[in-house]
């Protein structure tokens, strides 16, 4: 694994951009704004009543 729920959301995007139609597909079209920088992957799966564990195993399968 990794992705873990701990990381920002900016992490992944700078680390990962295969992974960043996976965050669109989840619902999580704010990537590039500001408090995505620092919001965690399991807190931006909270506030967008996102299950953290489906979205880690998609993100972790795209992720290179």
């Amino acid at each position: 694994m990794k992705i873990f729920k701990e990381m920002t959301i900016g992490e992944v995007v700078r680390n990962y951009p295969d992974c960043v139609d996976i965050l669109f597909d989840f619902g999580l079209g704010c990537v590039g704004c500001p408090s995505a920088q620092a919001e965690t992957i399991e807190e931006a799966a909270g506030v967008h009543g996102i299950e953290v564990n489906e979205l880690l195993e998609a993100l972790n399968k795209e992720a290179k």
